[in-house]
């Protein structure tokens, strides 16, 4: 968990409105996230930031599955698509990006499944008015060191989802679920003058327990790894 979430192109006009509320609009601003109802680790994902470098927030794709600069592979002998709540600093993976990489990773909703291997059934779990959710991330530039410095493709964004334990309406369907923030914690979570400290992490699990007991679920039609489209979020009927 999470290992399966949908996020419609409207989060182009969505994040595009936040970015301008907040006064610190970029003079080139052109989100062009597509529509994808099965969003997979390894695929690409939008991902709010807040650039040290640049002072501005931005809207960048990331590869789903965060790995660390230290890394000399770019693909890791383990999952780290999410990543634990729980001391989360002690692990030397996510500590460089819990201290100065955090970013929100927008989400219309995700999936998890019950029952046996063979017969699993899947649900889809949402906001009931389908607002936008904002999944506490971290990021981390990685650098392939076989490709030329001038090569557009040597830096490589990657990004995690942070997990806590299920809150009481949802763990009879999982026992984890994403920290989702309230929208007027993006951007303190997102700060990178402020260091991240375990603290931080309790205080945005705190505040997601009660963004996630607000959400609703559905169970929908069983559907493949390659399957897509918004069929896929459809309630089954009863």
């Amino acid at each position: 968990m999470c290992g399966r979430y949908a996020l419609s192109d409207s989060v182009n006009e969505q994040i595009t409105e936040f970015v301008t509320e907040t006064g610190r609009h970029p003079e080139e601003w052109s989100p062009d996230w597509e529509s994808s109802y099965n969003i997979a680790p390894t695929q690409d994902i939008p991902i709010l930031l807040d650039s040290a470098k640049s002072g501005e927030l931005r809207f960048e794709r990331a590869r789903w599955s965060l790995v660390p600069s230290w890394s000399k592979e770019l693909k890791l002998k383990f999952a780290t698509h999410n990543a634990k709540a729980e001391g989360i600093l002690e692990k030397n993976t996510w500590r460089k990006p819990v201290q100065s990489h955090r970013a929100i990773i927008p989400a219309h909703g995700f999936f998890e499944w019950t029952g046996e291997r063979g017969s699993k059934q899947p649900w889809f779990i949402h906001h009931p008015e389908g607002q936008l959710l904002g999944f506490a991330g971290l990021y981390s530039w990685w650098v392939d060191r076989t490709a030329a410095e001038d090569d557009p493709n040597r830096w490589k964004l990657t990004a995690t989802i942070i997990t806590s334990d299920a809150v009481e309406t949802l763990e009879g369907i999982h026992d984890r679920n994403p920290v989702i923030l309230p929208q007027h914690m993006w951007l303190h979570w997102m700060d990178p003058s402020i260091v991240g400290t375990q603290e931080l992490v309790d205080e945005a699990v705190r505040a997601g327990v009660a963004e996630a007991s607000t959400l609703t679920f559905d169970e929908v039609a069983p559907f493949k790894v390659s399957d897509n489209g918004p069929q896929l979020l459809e309630p089954l009927s009863r």
